[in-house]
């Protein structure tokens, strides 16, 4: 036991070094520790993947009472499970078993959703993909209707869709539709002659070792690996309890749970794909990059599908992923296919936006590191208090300056540069890089940084550490 605890410790020193030399982390760290307090989430996980590597990966908050938040924590990652179907579906295909534009009822042969629109075309496989068959968003059920949250088996969406109607024309609109990614799994289970679950994990999840992401929701962990979902804060401010559920026969939509961790490997394997160099045989680079191609772009011209992939433009850069809803957890995996980069992050809370804290650690990793150097500001770092103005002012070094940034913010990536001048004395550095009015930070009769001052007002140190 004391050999485990020694090695804990120093794994946890090792972490805690290489995150101070390494200052995209440290910005990250500091500012996600702060940011999820002020935005009064229970628990929060986040992973960043570089190309074949997990860069970083924690947990802040908790799972659940006195239980901490880690990147092994067990969230519900609810329409990210879309994607395994979607895979699952591009393996058949590749497999010459199913074709994308044939109608679902070529396989499908109970299918007796009412189509009334006469002129429409079929609703095909690839339709389903890029959630323009017309279908409607849900199976006949109240399946997100609380407390209890009543997910019907497979049989009963199946006998209720002879009393529903498609919304639209097929390849009319989007239409996000949870039951067009059950029909999907239904083809699978068909095609295949496994169960959903079955062909889940034999040709995706065993071979991707992703040991801790389940089709379902795993209730003997609830509440000590699996994170204990809170809703959206009600008008107080507060946070309710979330039934654990089980998705039953919506489970190809929306039913899987997850780690970052795990996440992470499915975005490392993706890049592999991409890079050319793969050896796990679960899909054939032409065909990724056919998912993450545009395939169906809204009438809108905002709303742009691949297949099974959401794509989707964010400073600039063509992005992939997907996001995940449900009582009581929010998701996202948000992929940079050119950049190979990825973000996962997890909440387990409703009313909040993980795509939020994603797209701001994009940015603090698109930031370029700043040049090694011998000088020592790590007596400077910490946060000062900003009320009644802001919530707080953090500053770390940068290389051979300071930088500042306000918390909380949602831009953790534009912060302000300080130069250092000589002894404690700062000036602030403009965009056009001239220098601008000084900053002076004071030391207490032990010779430790207690407060700094600029244009002659002053911000005392909440911390002493960084």
């Amino acid at each position: 036991m004391k050999k485990y605890l020694v090695l804990s410790i120093c794994l946890g020193l090792t972490i805690a070094l290489f995150a101070q030399s390494n200052p995209r982390i440290q910005l990250a760290q500091n500012w996600l520790s702060a940011q999820y307090q002020y935005d009064q989430l229970p628990g929060i996980s986040v992973a960043v993947v570089e190309n074949q590597k997990i860069v970083w990966s924690t947990g802040f908050g908790q799972l659940s009472d006195n239980t901490p938040a880690t990147d092994e924590t067990i969230y519900s990652i609810c329409s990210i499970s879309k994607l395994f179907t979607s895979i699952s579906i591009m393996q058949l295909r590749d497999a010459g078993k199913v074709r994308l534009d044939e109608p679902i009822s070529t396989y499908l042969s109970w299918f007796d959703l009412e189509q009334p629109y006469e002129n429409s075309g079929p609703i095909t496989i690839r339709s389903l993909l890029t959630h323009s068959s017309g279908l409607p968003r849900e199976s006949n059920h109240p399946y997100w209707t609380g407390p209890d949250f009543p997910f019907p088996p497979s049989e009963s969406v199946i006998s209720e869709l002879e009393n529903q109607e498609t919304l639209y024309p097929a390849s009319r609109y989007f239409q996000y539709s949870n039951l067009g990614m059950t029909l999907l799994g239904e083809i699978i289970k068909e095609v295949s002659g496994l169960s959903y679950s079955d062909y889940v994990n034999q040709h995706i999840l065993m071979p991707l070792e992703m040991t801790n992401t389940r089709t379902y929701m795993p209730e003997n962990l609830f509440g000590t690996q699996l994170a204990k979902g809170k809703s959206a804060k009600t008008r107080a401010g507060s946070r309710n309890d979330v039934q654990l559920f089980n998705a039953n026969g919506i489970t190809a939509a929306a039913g899987f749970s997850s780690t970052v961790v795990d996440l992470g490997k499915f975005a490392m394997w993706q890049f592999g794909v991409l890079n050319g160099d793969d050896d796990k045989g679960i899909l054939k680079m032409s065909t990724l990059e056919e998912m993450h191609r545009v395939h169906w772009m809204d009438p809108d011209w905002e709303t742009s599908w691949g297949l099974g992939f959401s794509v989707y433009k964010s400073n600039g850069k063509t992005m992939v992923g997907h996001g995940g809803s449900c009582p009581g957890y929010r998701s996202t995996l948000s992929i940079d296919p050119k950049s190979k980069r990825a973000v996962i992050v997890m909440i387990n809370a409703s009313g909040t936006n993980p795509r939020t804290y994603a797209g701001a650690l994009h940015k603090i990793w698109a930031r370029d590191l700043p040049h090694t150097t011998d000088k020592d500001l790590s007596a400077y770092t910490g946060t000062y208090n900003s009320q009644p103005w802001w919530g707080e002012f953090f500053v770390m070094p940068w290389g051979d300056q300071l930088i500042s940034l306000s918390i909380p913010t949602e831009s953790p990536d534009d912060f302000t540069k300080l130069k250092h001048i000589e002894g404690d004395q700062f000036r602030r550095v403009r965009d056009d890089d001239e220098l601008g009015e000084q900053i002076i930070f004071n030391r207490d009769a032990a010779g430790q940084i207690y407060r700094m001052s600029w244009h002659n007002n002053h911000r005392t140190k909440l911390s002493l550490k960084p």
